[in-house]
């Protein structure tokens, strides 16, 4: 069987705009013999906001700057004790579509909280994940030539109070959650290990090439 090969770099805390900037140059760069790459990453506070988004949906003043970013969707929320994972996929080798791109991603972060027996799911015409009511993954990709840049957030161990100054995704009435409201104590390596486990096995990719983060 012929080898699919994935390569994994945790940036860990780390600042959104420089792997904003740096993920876009590398998808510019990057050709049919690339490697996919999957970035892992914790991001200092701040505040984005993506094609569709409106400035107005940040209400309150903080000194939690505000980013503009070439992702889909609207206003969101980074800040320390949320995993980012970037997803620098090339689809025509996947043989994927977008949307089946954003559904293998639904899924594992579905099936990572499974393990935790966390019950979460998907709701129609919302991207992301959520248990019952309350949203605890964000979801917003780009497109370049076939070749998927940005990725999900999952809320796993944060102060959630920056929520409450923005309108999540554009939506008054998104609530949000975290895997800390339902497991005790957290343990991040393990949510990072069993993330990778189920979107490598979703994705069929059979090899890991862990590499450190390197500026593009």
């Amino acid at each position: 069987m012929k080898n699919k090969i994935v390569v994994v770099r945790d940036w860990k805390l780390s600042y959104w705009s420089l792997l904003s900037d740096s993920m876009y140059i590398f998808t510019k760069k990057r050709d049919s013999k690339t490697f996919d790459e999957i970035w892992l990453a914790e991001h200092y506070p701040v505040f984005t906001i993506g094609k569709s988004g409106n400035k107005n949906d940040i209400f309150h003043k903080s000194s939690i700057p505000i980013m503009y970013s070439n992702r889909g969707g609207k206003v969101t929320y980074h800040g320390p004790g949320q995993l980012l994972v970037y997803f620098l996929f090339n689809l025509k080798r996947l043989n994927i579509s977008i949307k089946q791109l954003v559904y293998l991603i639904e899924l594992s972060i579905i099936k990572t909280l499974d393990y935790f027996n966390i019950k979460s799911k998907i709701k129609n015409n919302h991207p992301g994940v959520f248990i019952n009511e309350y949203k605890i993954c964000f979801l917003g990709l780009r497109i370049i030539q076939g070749c998927s840049l940005h990725g999900i957030s999952l809320n796993i161990n944060m102060d959630l109070k920056p929520f409450s100054y923005i309108i999540p995704c554009g939506n008054q009435n998104i609530r949000v959650t975290q895997m800390t409201n339902f497991i005790s104590p957290i343990n991040n390596l393990l949510i990072k290990k069993i993330l990778l486990c189920k979107i490598c096995k979703l994705f069929s990719f059979n090899e890991i090439i862990f590499s450190s983060p390197n500026l593009y």
